[in-house]
């Protein structure tokens, strides 16, 4: 039997459908595991000291909201560039393209950020930094040698993914085992070796900063770490059966990451040394040139472990690279597909792989190699674009349960009337929580967005023109504008907010504001029958 799925024309090539449950799952594993867990629980202890488990904690809530979202819509409508999709069925071309462009935004960033995380790494290797000279000292930019070798990683991937999505699958199945056994490794021998109780109550007590600390630490690492589980869902094109599998492998997923990274920021926090915290959380260790875990590896007297965490530091990145060059070409193949970028993104090569779309995120990538701030400096920006794209779940979700109720939905959402107005203000609490000063550079990223939206509609002739739907796109800029003002009045962020809204006043403003935004929302969907035509429109791609 043919499982492959494509366009509206039979004779056309197709996306390949060979993806089962135990790759879809190591594709959202091998996002949620990457390069994050290597500085994200340092990064998350500095801010809100051993408080931080609380951060992880409600990061998993938050997450698990969206993932358990995430599950019903891509077992329903299990496209490729599935984030892009959702609210393109439910609110028209010009909002799928706002939730599309911010998720490409994300993942196309991804891949050569952690390439150049995987070449830092390696620098720090005596013999590597002696003869291949991959940066420069001081700013950490690429060399032309490190740049060479950061194109050697790109063209590599690009190369797996152009194969096809079962070498994608394949290779990273066999990535993302060494990148659980590592952390839980590392997990095991800290609680062993060493462990100080203590810690957990030194520096100020549990929660020196207050709950504006646990708050704080999320968009500096810990939303960062555990995003990724919607992979499985931009891949849901490839899946060879996605109403049984997408759903059990983005929560398992979830799962696993979850209880990782809750274990890590524990036994970090106990393998301190007691006196470097007994002062305050400021800086409670060096990280170290490949991260803090070494560092106590070593004073645990497991140095082997040190050389582990040695290769992972560049495992890790690379394996995560590798995923999202191949899911921001989902992504653009889908805006190409639906007609809101080139069509030639959304064109399948004769393997069933979205080629220009995987050339045009080499390119990209080739781009973001100039010197451009470190992978670390951008993680709070990637986490906010994350967080918008998360938000248009939830207002698909019940617009798309009210439109087109008769969809089979083999994986439902529980108490999804309480859950999907809920996730949407955690999503927009995350936007908060990252502050103005970030806020406003995704806001500039998304208007040049739309302006090549609009070019690219301009450009093509009337009769090919996509439906814009206005109207159910109405209440996007109300939405991304209101949450501006509120984190210029606010209280986080490095700089530009100016601390008007009082502690706690302005977490209810924020759920306020976005609750209204929400119910407002799923109002402004598309009628019904233009749903079911854009559904319809999926119709070859759809098919099992």
């Amino acid at each position: 039997m043919d499982t492959s799925v494509g366009s509206a024309n039979p004779d056309s090539p197709r996306l390949k459908r060979s993806i089962g449950f135990y790759g879809l799952m190591f594709v959202s594993l091998g996002s949620i595991i990457g390069s994050g867990w290597l500085l994200g629980a340092l990064n998350a202890a500095t801010v809100a000291g051993p408080a931080s488990i609380l951060s992880w904690a409600l990061t998993a809530v938050i997450m698990m909201t969206l993932a358990l979202i995430h599950a019903e819509l891509g077992a329903a409508y299990p496209v490729a560039g599935g984030t892009a999709r959702f609210p393109r069925i439910a609110f028209g071309a010009l909002a799928g393209f706002a939730g599309g462009w911010v998720a490409w935004l994300q993942a196309v960033a991804l891949a050569p950020i952690e390439v150049e995380a995987s070449l830092q790494y390696l620098d720090n290797i005596g013999w590597i930094k002696e003869h291949l000279n991959l940066l420069h000292p001081g700013n950490n930019t690429l060399t032309l040698s490190g740049f060479a070798w950061a194109t050697v990683l790109m063209a590599v991937f690009t190369f797996v993914n152009l194969v096809g999505v079962k070498m994608l699958a394949e290779s990273n199945s066999a990535t993302v085992l060494w990148k659980v056994a590592v952390p839980v490794l590392t997990i095991v021998v800290l609680l062993y070796l060493r462990f100080h109780p203590g810690n957990f109550t030194a520096g100020g007590g549990f929660a020196p900063a207050g709950a504006h600390g646990v708050f704080a630490a999320l968009p500096v690492g810990v939303v960062f770490a555990l995003q990724g589980f919607e992979q499985a869902v931009q891949v849901g094109g490839e899946a060879r059966n996605p109403q049984r599998d997408l759903s059990r492998a983005i929560l398992t997923a979830m799962v696993i990451g979850t209880i990782v990274y809750l274990l890590l920021q524990v036994a970090f926090i106990g393998a301190l040394d007691p006196g470097s915290v007994a002062g305050g959380w400021s800086n409670p260790i060096e990280k170290g040139a490949f991260g803090p875990y070494a560092t106590l590896a070593i004073v645990a007297g497991a140095a082997w472990l040190a050389y582990v965490l040695y290769v992972d530091a560049f495992v890790s990145p690379a394996g995560t690279g590798l995923l999202y060059l191949g899911t921001s070409a989902r992504l653009s193949y889908a805006l190409g597909k639906d007609k809101q970028l080139p069509e030639a993104l959304g064109k399948l090569s004769i393997r069933g792989v979205p080629m220009w779309s995987i050339l045009l995120s080499f390119v990209v990538g080739e781009i973001a190699f100039l010197p451009f701030p470190s992978w670390q400096s951008l993680v709070s920006v990637v986490t906010l674009a994350t967080a918008i794209m998360y938000a248009f779940a939830p207002v698909s979700l019940i617009a798309l349960r009210r439109r087109d109720p008769d969809r089979p939905r083999p994986y439902r959402t529980p108490a999804a009337h309480v859950l999907a107005p809920a996730g949407f203000v955690a999503a927009n609490l995350v936007i908060y929580w990252s502050g103005f000063d970030t806020t406003w550079k995704i806001m500039v990223a998304i208007v040049a967005g739309v302006l090549l939206f609009a070019i690219t509609y301009l450009r093509r002739r009337p009769a090919d023109r996509p439906e814009v739907a206005w109207r159910s796109a109405v209440w996007i800029p109300p939405w991304l504008l209101g949450n501006l003002l509120i984190g210029y009045l606010g209280r986080y962020g490095a700089s530009g907010e100016i601390g008007v809204l009082p502690e706690w006043v302005d977490l209810a403003v924020v759920i306020g504001f976005n609750l209204a935004i929400f119910y407002w929302a799923i109002t402004q969907a598309q009628p019904a029958h233009k749903v079911h035509d854009a559904v319809e429109a999926e119709r070859v791609e759809l098919q099992v």
